[in-house]
């Protein structure tokens, strides 16, 4: 069987053309090489629909430069990056020439990742606004019913690694050595005429600083970063501390009577020895999770649990959750203007004064027991019959309501809906965070998690 070219000469069964050489006249709307679902095309819409004012102001002021892209474009490009799971701004340049859906959104611009890249960190402020917008979107689609919210938390990895992760008399003992060395490195630098060659080169101009100086300077300012952060946070206890032991004195001076009990143990000025930072990322914590530990940060969420929409999030220090259900059951009524019917949470989030107050505008399921054994034999017990007895507690009151039927029927929801949502994010990759800095960090968090809320949106309009 011979062929010439990509016709075949003596062949019994008829193919379909293909010439990958052949010149095309394709259509030069791109809009026309993308099917009306794709959601690109929903991304290009859904922006269109939102206020960016804010970001359009930032540039109105800036005078420096050659005109910047446009915001709307660079803000549908990120959206959709996102939604695909491809946060990388390099990964992102490359598919502005190769990806057709890229390019329909670029409309025939090419920010390289530089640009893509500052674009996100300058307008992460805004997208707290942004993530709400796109929630009223869900909202008017009935996607936000909030009959019953499922409050949960989970460890996402920082963009640092644990073996950066020193003591604080480490970090001291590292800041000297580097003090020194950069300081040895300069003086080195300083000397006479005649030794200028061998220090800078014949082809330089002479004023150059001496080779991996700016490595060793930068590496001596992440370190006095993360010592400061160490101390900052030591300076937070010991005010604290002194705040406490002030009530104490004044409460026994009133009542005449020493306060019985042990006295708050000192906290000493400086922080502890064994205190540790991060110097990658000083603003992250050592987080433990099921599978070990992870540095990282604490992303917390409130879900819709019939829609899997996000009504809140945000992204904490916090080693546990304990002190998050009240922040987050505002940021939900902050963002919806009203409560939902039903709030389901962990144990993890048990802090009975905050819960008294929460449960006077929802009606809490909240576990009572971390043990996965406790909840196993409260599980088993018999649902309770008659009247609440006058004299229970608020615990008991809540482990009570959590095994009637209504009860397991409603806290059985955070199964399909919260941790689902967790996954659904991981699985698109953006279980590890990008930028640095608890205040970038947050930002990126939003991204995640409005890039969530767009493709619940993106089906619910798809499949109407």
């Amino acid at each position: 069987m011979k062929y010439s070219g990509y016709i075949s000469v003596n062949m019994a069964k008829k193919y379909r053309n293909y010439d990958p050489k052949q010149t095309l006249l394709l259509s030069p709307n791109l809009r026309d090489w993308l099917p009306d679902d794709h959601l690109a095309v929903f991304i290009d819409e859904v922006v269109d629909e939102l206020d960016l004012s804010p970001i359009f102001e930032y540039y109105e002021v800036e005078e420096r430069g050659g005109p910047p892209f446009h915001p709307v474009m660079m803000t549908k490009v990120l959206f959709y990056a996102y939604c695909i799971g491809m946060p990388s701004s390099r990964k992102i340049d490359k598919s502005m020439y190769e990806d057709v859906a890229f390019r329909y959104l670029g409309a025939g611009n090419f920010p390289d990742f530089r640009t893509i890249s500052d674009f996100r960190k300058i307008h992460l402020g805004v997208l707290g606004d942004l993530f709400v917008q796109v929630l009223k979107l869900c909202s008017e689609a009935g996607l936000v019913e909030l009959g019953t919210v499922a409050l949960d938390g989970t460890k996402v990895s920082a963009n640092a690694s644990m073996e950066k992760t020193n003591k604080y008399e480490t970090l001291c003992k590292k800041e000297e050595e580097l003090e020194k060395a950069v300081k040895e490195m300069l003086e080195k630098a300083e000397k006479t005429d005649k030794k200028e060659d061998e220090i800078y080169g014949k082809d330089k101009r002479g004023d150059e600083l001496p080779e991996g100086f700016r490595e060793k300077e930068e590496r001596l300012k992440r370190i006095r970063e993360a010592k400061r952060r160490l101390e900052e946070e030591q300076k937070e206890k010991r005010e604290n501390y002194e705040e406490k032991m002030k009530e104490r004195k004044e409460k026994e001076e009133k009542t005449g009577k020493n306060i019985r009990g042990r006295k708050p143990k000192e906290v000493p000025e400086e922080p502890e020895k064994d205190a540790k930072a991060n110097t990658t990322d000083p603003d992250s914590r050592v987080m433990k999770t099921r599978k070990g530990f992870v540095q990282g940060y604490n992303g917390q969420i409130v879900v819709d649990c019939d829609s899997q929409v996000i009504i809140a999030e945000d992204l904490v220090q916090d080693h546990n959750d304990k002190q998050q259900q009240y922040p987050m059951m505002k940021k939900t009524h902050e963002n919806t203007g009203r409560s939902p019917k039903n709030s389901t949470m962990d144990a993890g989030y048990w802090n009975e004064e905050k819960l008294k107050d929460i449960s006077l505008y929802t009606e809490l399921y909240v576990a009572t027991e971390k043990d996965w054994k406790e909840r196993k034999k409260m599980r088993e017990k018999s649902a309770p019959k008659g009247r609440i007895p006058k004299d229970i507690t608020f615990k008991e009151r809540m482990e009570r309501k959590l095994r009637t039927k209504k009860g397991k029927e409603i806290y059985k929801k955070r199964s399909t809906s919260v941790e689902t949502v967790f996954g659904q994010i991981k699985n698109r990759g953006l279980g590890k965070l990008l930028l640095r800095g608890l205040e970038k960090v947050k930002g990126e968090w939003t991204l995640i998690n409005l890039s969530h809320n767009l493709l619940k949106l993106w089906k619910a309009r798809t499949s109407a």
